[in-house]
């Protein structure tokens, strides 16, 4: 193989720098217009002795090969729990990215930023549709990897002015809140819960819960509800009159039974596919609209999707071949 031919490695720091949030929001754009191949992911149940199983989960997705090219790719992810008694991270991820037309391997590169931004971007790119045009005050709940890149994402979308932070765990709300404050950006913790998602223009989530943390009858009119967490059906971030008072939209329809913000409503007969409006491909599209009144409440639900994971990566490829040319 020759060094032309040799897999570029795209590591945290750089995948990080190639992947600024306003060039990915606007590149997801199109690639959820333009679709691609995206399989069921596959889970794989790894047996550790003495401790919890671990899962193997494997992310595939492609596009056919033309004359401007074609991707393939596949993100492996590794959830091992027993690691938290050895203070090492619980996830792991990789993504691997081929050209779909060879196979040839073109990179590899950091898993874990590349699943952070591009979720972050996602939420983004939806609020770019939902969200009031006028939005300024963002409530974020969490403070974890994903969520502390909520600010620079909505902000490449509204003019946030105000960001609240909470989190179950005060400290770690305050270290965000004093990163955000060490930018020049008006931040705050936030303890009263219920006056910060009644005051807040957007409300997003990304957190670990299981019980709803966001109640409906707090949901004000104009509001948009981001919920990023609740990737399980055992898991929750709203509550049933949340659902049933917004209209709701998703990144793709797999979240209807792999998430439990909706997967609960639906068992008790609140919401049903005919009343999720519409998917992310279909609002960039222009297939369905977004918020059609200033009052309207609008909820995004998203899971994640092979097809956020192999634009991201394209994009930080071609991003690294321009800066460092292949010879």
């Amino acid at each position: 193989m020759t060094e032309k031919q040799m897999p570029q490695t795209i590591d945290a720091e750089q995948a990080t720098h190639l992947l600024p949030m306003d060039a990915l929001i606007n590149h997801l754009r199109g690639s959820f217009v333009r679709g691609c191949e995206v399989p069921p992911r596959h889970h794989h149940t790894i047996p550790v002795p003495g401790e919890p199983d671990a899962t193997l989960l494997l992310m595939p997705s492609w596009q056919q090969k033309s004359e401007n090219g074609g991707l393939l790719g596949v993100k492996l992810v590794g959830v091992f729990p027993g690691n938290a008694a050895r203070k090492m991270p619980a996830l792991t991820s990789v993504y691997l990215l081929f050209d779909s037309g060879t196979g040839a391997q073109l990179a590899t590169i950091a898993g874990d930023v590349l699943t952070a931004r591009r979720t972050a971007a996602t939420s983004a790119l939806a609020a770019s549709y939902l969200a009031r045009e006028d939005a300024t005050n963002l409530l974020i709940l969490g403070s974890g990897r994903v969520a502390s890149l909520l600010p620079d994402a909505y902000r490449a979308v509204r003019d946030v002015s105000r960001i609240g932070v909470w989190n179950v765990n005060a400290d770690s709300a305050s270290r965000m809140v004093d990163r955000l404050r060490s930018e020049g950006l008006d931040a705050m913790v936030v303890s009263d819960l219920e006056h910060a998602v009644r005051t807040a223009d957007i409300v997003t989530s990304a957190t670990l819960a299981t019980s709803p943390l966001i109640k409906g009858e707090w949901l004000q009119p104009g509001v948009h509800v981001d919920l990023i967490g609740a990737f399980t059906p055992a898991m929750r971030e709203s509550d049933d009159e949340a659902v049933r008072r917004s209209a709701v939209f998703v990144d793709t329809y797999e979240a209807m039974h792999e998430a439990g913000d909706l997967v609960h409503p639906i068992k008790a007969g609140i919401l049903s596919r005919q009343d999720v409006r519409a998917s992310l491909f279909e609002i960039c599209s222009g297939a369905v609209q977004g918020r059609r009144s200033r009052n309207e409440i609008t909820l995004f639900k998203a899971v994640g999707t092979a097809l956020a994971d192999l634009a991201a990566a394209g994009l930080a490829y071609k991003a690294h071949t321009v800066e460092k040319p292949l010879r």
